[in-house]
């Protein structure tokens, strides 16, 4: 649904929350090649403050349970890898969530080179997930989404 191996997110229904961002990493090679592995070991999740149980990097089928932990709160948020892309200029990953996640959607990590300048796009769909206590929470969730998702942004640089 996050399609990460195109460059252009098509339309889609709404019946999920969607919110697309990208930022600039930085520049050159190093910074592409640094950028280009972290987000497939899971880093944008583990350098924003996240627990990731996989030890390999991210590959399609693979389920992984992530961690978060708040205010002394601890959230389990169980995850499946869908689609993995890892081209010369383009590398990352979407996960679609589980049942027992607080949330029901898709997110994808994308890092793309474009000239000499590397860049992030993290793109989610979201919506309530079916089951209590997070049903009735998803507006708290939201908030929580928009932070998380400031952090995701400076993960990688």
């Amino acid at each position: 649904m996050t399609v990460p191996h195109l460059d252009r997110w098509p339309p889609s229904g709404r019946e999920y929350r969607r919110s697309e961002v990208t930022v600039s990493i930085g520049s050159g090679d190093i910074v592409w090649r640094r950028a280009a592995e972290g987000v497939l070991h899971w880093k944008v999740k583990t350098a924003s403050g996240f627990e990731v149980d996989a030890v390999c990097p991210a590959v399609p089928g693979a389920r992984v349970v992530v961690t978060a932990r708040l205010f002394g709160l601890t959230v389990i948020e169980p995850v499946e890898v869908m689609y993995v892309v890892q081209e010369a200029t383009r590398s990352g990953f979407s996960y679609r969530t589980l049942p027992g996640h607080p949330v029901d959607g898709e997110e994808s990590f994308i890092v793309y080179r474009r000239g000499n300048e590397v860049y992030l796009t993290i793109r989610s769909l979201t919506r309530a997930a079916s089951k209590q206590p997070w049903r009735a929470l998803f507006p708290i969730l939201l908030i929580a989404q928009r932070i998380v998702q400031r952090r995701y942004r400076q993960a990688l640089q």
